[in-house]
């Protein structure tokens, strides 16, 4: 059973959440809301949303501040939502990534056409890979992951001071497959078939959360991911740091 569709609403506004909330609900998407940032991020930090509506006009952190922090990190659909008119919002707000943009006041209607036009986007990209095959590893099969170092053999990942960084089984199976495909976009679906060998959901966001939580262990920071970047409207790719 496929599960339902997450959309992540962020607007400081509390009559347009339970708005926005009441009608997409009745569309049969699953809502989550945020009110600010700090709310965002805590809730990317257990799950990632299939698409985020983002006020831009927030107090705190703005919704552009958000946007380009979103998608640094997911590969996942954004709609940027402020008032009427601003133009120079909008051309921000496109630049720092987001797919689509709507002006305040809204028709629900029109809100969703442009959710469906996204997620059917990102949902083309990724049934549109092909296979990614490995490259030969090094005799030693011990692969330079940003200041760390992956030992295929032994399955485990250490840092730079040598000391063992805990891995998952299926953490260690995502970083093995990032390793033997290096500089090389990788979709979803690319993904979960090398690591689970099964078809993928389109709107499966497991292998996001993955990665958020490895980019936790390998980054030099991760605030700006280097070692595991989000290819816009693809996926992930592994960029190998020279040693």
């Amino acid at each position: 059973m496929t599960d339902p569709i997450q959309i992540l609403i962020v607007d400081d506004d509390p009559v347009v959440r339970e708005m926005l909330t009441e009608y997409l609900s009745g569309q049969g998407y699953q809502v989550l809301v945020a009110d600010n940032g700090r709310v965002l991020r805590e809730l990317l930090e257990e799950q990632a949303p299939h698409v985020v509506l983002l006020d831009i006009h927030m107090p705190g952190e703005d919704g552009l501040s958000l946007a380009r922090y979103v998608r640094e990190r997911f590969d996942i659909g954004i709609v940027m939502v402020s008032g009427a008119g601003e133009t120079v919002d909008k051309i921000i707000g496109l630049e720092v990534g987001a797919d689509d943009y709507v002006s305040k006041p809204f028709d629900p209607r029109e809100l969703l056409a442009r959710i469906k036009s996204v997620l059917r986007r990102y949902q083309r990209s990724a049934t549109a890979a092909e296979p990614v095959p490995a490259v030969t590893l090094p005799p030693n099969r011990q692969v330079a992951v940003g200041p760390c170092t992956l030992d295929l053999d032994a399955r485990q990942l250490r840092g730079a001071n040598g000391a063992e960084i805990p891995l998952t089984s299926a953490e260690f199976e995502l970083l093995k497959i990032f390793a033997e495909r290096p500089n090389r976009p990788l979709t979803r679906d690319q993904i979960l078939n090398l690591t689970q060998n099964r078809d993928w959901d389109p709107f499966d966001r497991s292998i996001d959360i993955r990665i958020a939580r490895l980019r936790r262990k390998i980054e030099p920071d991760a605030e700006q991911p280097q070692v595991i970047r989000t290819v816009r409207g693809v996926g992930y790719m592994y960029v190998p740091s020279p040693r």
